[in-house]
């Protein structure tokens, strides 16, 4: 697999794609990126501002400030892969946050907000060999990336997942709490006007209800060998 290729990661919510995709990345000593944590950040960045609640937000607050957010993704050795820095502050603790989930989605529908962050994320990619997930990666970020994965489990699932990574960490949450964020959080991927999350049509769907992530990861490993061996 000397072939370098460009790997897009799509799909809902809790589907595991961020595990994937680092599970990829180390196999084979590619770069990846967690597009999510970056419209996280965000969302962060607007609630230590004040420009969301859960009743309010200042749209054109948050875009006039966009100029001023700086995010970067640094190598933590000690845990074998990058975390999240905004403006030069170690964040990846905070976004991952059921209060952070509860507006991510709303921030990421901001079209100057994804322009800011597509833009970042199509610079990355020039150079091939990156594994990237978020919900528009193979659709608008990478276009024409070698090998589309299209994730998706059935929204119980998705949540009980998500509920007992939170328990893992201490947070105090319901699964009812989440499963409802997972809910909404599926409504609004998938109906906003700007990059709305859908399968690009040359995409692999993998349905990983039922799939442990080693088998998950095999299959995906497969088609990489099959691809690299056309190129």
């Amino acid at each position: 697999m000397d072939k370098k290729i460009t790997i897009a990661i799509d799909g809902f919510s809790s589907t595991g794609k961020s595990t994937l995709a680092k599970q990829l990345a180390k196999e084979l000593g590619y770069v990846y990126v967690d597009t999510g944590a970056m419209y996280r950040a965000i969302a962060l960045f607007a609630m230590q501002n004040g420009y969301i609640k859960e009743d309010f937000f200042d749209k054109e607050a948050l875009v006039a400030s966009l100029p001023t957010i700086r995010l970067q993704f640094k190598f933590n050795p000690d845990l074998g892969f990058a975390e999240m820095y905004l403006n030069e502050v170690n964040v990846e603790k905070e976004i991952r946050t059921i209060e952070v989930s509860r507006f991510v989605s709303k921030v990421a529908e901001l079209s100057d907000v994804r322009a800011k962050l597509v833009e970042q994320q199509k610079e990355m990619g020039k150079n091939k060999g990156i594994v990237m997930d978020g919900r528009d990666i193979g659709t608008v970020v990478f276009p024409d990336a070698e090998l589309k994965i299209f994730m998706t489990a059935s929204a119980s699932t998705r949540a009980q997942r998500r509920f007992d990574e939170l328990q893992q960490k201490g947070d105090k949450v319901s699964y009812e709490e989440v499963l409802k964020n997972v809910e909404e959080r599926d409504y609004i991927d998938t109906h906003r006007s700007n990059s709305p999350l859908v399968k690009a049509e040359d995409a692999v769907e993998i349905d990983n209800s039922y799939l442990t992530r080693e088998e998950q990861f095999k299959a995906v490993l497969e088609l990489i060998d099959e691809i690299t061996k056309t190129i």
